[in-house]
């Protein structure tokens, strides 16, 4: 698989389908290992911490999940980048699951975004095996997570551990956890609310048009507005920067 460097981070140079197919295959030896699902905001943090990069250079892949990434890219001489987001990754999963039987577990977020989250996978995908969910505390210091949830883990023989606890803290929880857990784990952000239904999906001609954050920003502006304006202009004047 090609990769583009933006920035300091290797950016997968994938598809939707070539992931899918790609996980899939190998899933046995991706066990104890992570994927990041990065966008603009990961990148410039990267950008401006060498942990955090080499912490988004030390998994499987990072996915392009914001468009300026695959637009970069393709700007860049990669003509077959395309944008991989960390919901639409969970969908094409989630029916494989239902077809082949494979087992999540979700890490991550709040008690009562699980109990919606697991309400509302149940209705759209009846046959998904959910192993388990665990919210854990919000405050609490990142380390190596209690042997409790760890077995639970592994002797749930999980396939897909989904973690749900932004960035960057989801990134790091998987790095320090790396090799801990027999399972492949995938950081997607706000990828349970979405699926809680507690978020909603921009329409597909602003997902085109790179203006999902654009509608994201509509729906919690408080949270995300210093974000957007700071890293969005950060972004632009790096990328400016650095040809």
């Amino acid at each position: 698989m090609e990769i583009c460097n933006i920035l300091g981070v290797n950016i997968a140079v994938t598809n939707l389908k070539e992931i899918v197919d790609y996980i899939e295959k190998k899933l046995d030896r991706l066990r104890g290992n992570y994927i990041c699902v990065s966008n603009v905001h990961t990148i410039v943090m990267a950008y401006e911490d060498e942990f955090y990069k080499k912490i988004q250079n030390s998994g499987i892949l990072a996915l392009p999940d914001g468009k300026p990434l695959s637009v970069l890219s393709k700007k860049k001489g990669f003509k077959n980048a395309e944008r991989v987001t960390g919901p639409d990754l969970m969908g094409e999963l989630f029916e494989e699951s239902e077809k082949k039987g494979y087992k999540h577990y979700f890490y991550g977020s709040t008690q009562k975004t699980l109990e919606l989250l697991q309400s509302k996978l149940k209705e759209k995908y009846p046959k998904l095996n959910i192993v388990g969910m665990y919210s854990p505390p919000f405050n609490t210091e990142l380390s190596l997570e209690s042997n409790g949830v760890l077995n639970e883990i592994s002797n749930g023989n999980v396939d897909f551990l989904w973690v749900g606890l932004g960035a960057p803290k989801q990134e790091k929880w998987m790095f320090i956890h790396k090799g801990k857990v027999n399972a492949i784990m995938i950081g997607v952000g706000a990828g349970f609310d979405y699926y809680a239904g507690r978020l909603k999906r921009a329409p597909k001609w602003m997902q085109k048009c790179s203006l999902e954050w654009l509608y994201r920003l509509i729906q919690d502006p408080k949270r995300l507005l210093k974000r957007y304006v700071i890293t969005n202009s950060r972004f632009i004047y790096l990328t400016l920067a650095n040809k």
